[in-house]
């Protein structure tokens, strides 16, 4: 029988000719002794290896050398592709090479022809996968530590929202803790939904957990939400569940239902999870964000998040589950996925939105340079990190960081701003993109 650890050719060459002295030197006996040694350590059949011991015991070369079907040209368009989808995996990555290879050369980003679209477009997963490896594209992630929430609220229902809803509006709601080592005082955090049917993400900052910041991130969110809200489905913290909040909600999004996790039950808001732990840990880390210039800069960067990643990320979403029995008798579930789509492009397959919504977010992505605004989001990124905390006996004044409180200053504290009613997007105060 054959070893589990294979040998290499080489490797199976080089021990038999070291044999091959001893096969030839002894009798019919220890031919066939040395015979079944030989097929236990090769996994080889006893008449090739006869037929090898006979011969030279030299590889022959290949009379045609394989050649390599992609070319450095694919190469280099899959690293800058790579580069702007934020090094995304390989089944996220493929099915999309095309569309977003003609989006950067209509930017400038990427030179394409033909052939090269040709190759973008038959390339597979596996194949894709091995050049990302061997260029060295691939960037970890970093782990986050999640809040511990305890408190319920037996009134509200408490479940979790089905995998496979179709229609947009269903949000898992959660809150991103950035205190660092020390969760004593006032600290910046993360309310961030995630739509389940679309992937469609929004996230704000705030600082601290009261009412009125609470308020003021969801009045921004709802303010660019380009569909109505359906449900809010957040853990049993007391920032989501609070006699405020929760009459707030039914006066500002008629009609919408309010649900909560199950207690001790971790895996009910699994998407906006997951969206912590890739959206928010893996580029802000563990660090503390405490002050108003903190807040304001990190809604600057979410402002840029919100145009990347819900236009030219492709997200995977479960399409089907299978139950399969097994003889030990615990079930394996084997789950498939779709095929990796932006989350715009599957709001725009659900038929929600006018067609004057749907016309400005397309002319909104059509005309934003991905790889040129990644680039933006890093170095705010490493401007956030650059800003002092704050010192001790130093108060905040969270007003500070209130949308409109700022609107009324003249701040300008949004870049993109999304118009619920169909109106064109607003990019910065002296850029407007309209529906053309």
């Amino acid at each position: 029988m054959a070893t589990q650890e294979k040998m290499t050719i080489n490797e199976r060459y080089k021990y038999l000719r070291l044999v091959q002295e001893r096969y030839w030197a002894a009798g019919r006996t220890e031919r066939s002794s040395l015979l079944n040694e030989l097929e236990e350590v090769t996994g080889l059949h006893r008449k090739s290896l006869i037929r090898l011991l006979r011969g030279g015991l030299k590889r022959k070369r290949r009379r045609r050398q394989r050649g390599r079907t992609y070319g450095a040209e694919v190469d280099d368009a899959l690293r800058i592709i790579s580069e702007s989808m934020d090094h995304i995996c390989a089944e996220r990555l493929q099915p999309n090479l095309v569309w977003i290879a003609k989006h950067l050369a209509w930017h400038g980003e990427l030179t394409v022809n033909k052939p090269l679209l040709q190759q973008l477009d038959k390339i597979s997963v596996s194949t894709v996968r091995r050049i990302m490896q061997r260029i060295g594209q691939d960037q970890p992630r970093r782990v986050r530590k999640r809040p511990v929430q305890r408190r319920s609220y037996p009134q509200i229902p408490a479940r979790r929202l089905a995998w496979d809803l179709k229609e947009p509006g269903y949000f898992e709601v959660d809150l991103v803790h950035h205190c660092g080592e020390s969760s004593s005082g006032e600290y910046v955090c993360t309310l961030q939904m995630i739509d389940v049917a679309t992937g469609w993400s929004e996230r704000v900052a705030v600082l601290g957990r009261s009412y009125l910041v609470m308020r003021d991130a969801f009045e921004r969110i709802l303010q660019r939400l380009p569909f109505a809200v359906c449900e809010l489905h957040p853990d049993n913290g007391s920032e989501f569940l609070n006699r405020l909040l929760l009459r707030y909600w039914p006066q500002a999004m008629p009609g919408v239902e309010i649900s909560r996790s199950r207690p001790y039950q971790k895996n009910d808001n699994r998407f906006v999870e997951q969206k912590n732990s890739s959206l928010v840990r893996a580029y802000l880390g563990n660090e503390r964000f405490d002050t108003v210039a903190h807040t304001d800069a990190l809604n600057r960067y979410y402002d840029g998040m919100w145009l990347y990643y819900n236009c030219f990320q492709p997200v995977m979403r479960l399409s089907a589950k299978k139950i399969l029995p097994t003889t030990n008798g615990i079930p394996q579930i084997r789950r498939h996925f779709d095929q990796a789509q932006t989350p715009l492009d599957r709001l725009l397959a659900t038929q929600t939105l006018t067609i004057k919504q749907a016309a400005s977010l397309k002319v909104l992505r059509r005309d934003t340079n991905p790889r040129q605004l990644l680039k933006e989001l890093y170095h705010q990124r490493d401007t956030l990190f650059e800003l002092p905390t704050a010192l001790p006996n130093q108060s905040q004044d969270v007003r500070q960081t209130l949308y409109n409180q700022n609107l009324q200053q003249g701040k300008n504290q949004t870049i993109y701003t999304w118009k619920g009613d169909g109106g064109p997007v607003t990019l910065s105060n002296d850029r407007t993109i309209a529906v053309r």
